[in-house]
């Protein structure tokens, strides 16, 4: 009964074969072995953009640092949502790879950057002040931290407005693959057809033991990424373990596949805790991130039991009747069994 996040799960078997095979022999190092060349034309062809930029490193901590750090200035704000991973969980890593650029929240609605909020925060800056931060680029982040997503409408508009103040857009892509299936549109789509400059592509949390792809849509800022990610130390020198690892990952499309378990493993959970009288979402979720509440109680008994996720209260101590939040999360691997053993626990706590 593992829901804790998508991040405890276990790398797919053929990623680790991959990484395996690659282990024979002698081949370049920083990226120019040959096998980081069909990367880089597979993603390309994915995303229908033949003068991407793309490069691999480790974390998605790194992808996004990194990326917007190659976005903006040191004298402007990045602007993200109120919830977003670059505000709340990656400890200034930004604000430190971007030379002190500040980040500015948006607020909006299901946890996303709302237009019309978007919108006045940009009309806030005046360009002509010199004492104030200047407009940089923004940053969505999609499937969102709530588990709600943007829709291609919603990526769209908050283009323009950023592409109309001479801002750039990045997205954060730790659930990419979550969240095209869950649109059901392509790379592409969801991307810089939308008006997405750069993006995070994530896959260490869909089945990869830790590699994400940093993809430029210009290539204009390519050698400066490169710069920035040497003197961050995120570029490997047995950069072939990165390679492979994507290349298994992309081959047959096996990303599209494993998303597409953990998301129907996420929405089986939603329609089981859906029926369980006591238990209510705080977000429609959309694809394999679920925040439900329930009785005090019945967390304490399904820790017991062995669940193992985060509540996000006081579990111990307080009335048991009293509704505490949560978050569960569905990987790849999710087992049916375990799912509908935690929900039969859940339920006789109810009962």
């Amino acid at each position: 009964m593992q829901f804790r996040s998508d991040n405890t799960g276990p790398a797919h078997p053929k990623v680790l074969e991959a990484i395996l095979a690659a282990n024979a022999g002698y081949t370049a190092p920083y990226g120019d072995e040959t096998a980081m060349e069909a990367v880089r034309a597979r993603l390309r062809e994915i995303f229908e953009a033949p003068e991407a930029a793309v490069y691999l490193v480790a974390t998605g901590t790194a992808a996004n640092a990194l990326l917007l750090s190659t976005m903006t200035q040191p004298w402007q704000r990045v602007f993200c949502g109120t919830l977003s991973h670059v505000l709340i969980d990656e400890c200034g890593a930004v604000e430190h790879a971007t030379g002190g650029a500040r980040l500015e929240p948006v607020a909006g609605p299901d946890a996303k950057i709302g237009i019309a909020e978007f919108e006045a925060a940009l009309a806030a800056v005046d360009p002509a002040d010199i004492h104030m931060t200047q407009r940089g680029p923004v940053t969505i982040t999609q499937v969102t931290e709530r588990g709600t997503l943007y829709t291609l409408d919603e990526i769209r508009a908050i283009a323009n407005l950023a592409h109309a103040h001479g801002s750039g857009v990045h997205m954060d892509g730790a659930r990419f693959a979550n969240a095209l299936v869950a649109l059901g549109c392509t790379p592409a789509e969801m991307t810089w057809k939308a008006g997405v400059d750069a993006v995070s592509f994530g896959a260490t949390k869909n089945g990869c033991l830790g590699v994400e792809a940093a993809i430029l849509f210009n290539p204009a800022k390519a050698r400066e990424f490169e710069l920035r990610r040497k003197r961050a130390a995120h570029l490997f020198s047995k950069h072939r373990y990165l390679s492979a690892q994507m290349a298994a990952y992309l081959q047959d499309d096996l990303w599209l596949d494993l998303a597409r378990q953990s998301n129907a493993a996420g929405q089986g959970l939603a329609r089981g805790l859906r029926q369980i009288p006591g238990v209510t979402l705080d977000y429609d979720p959309a694809a394999n991130m679920l925040f439900p509440r329930w009785p005090r109680v019945a967390h304490r008994r399904l820790l017991d039991a062995g669940a193992a996720y985060y509540p996000w209260g006081d579990v111990a101590t307080g009335p048991d009747d009293e509704a505490v939040p949560t978050r569960l999360v569905c990987d790849w691997s999710a087992d049916e069994g375990a799912t509908t053993r935690f929900l039969d626990t859940l339920r006789a706590t109810a009962a």
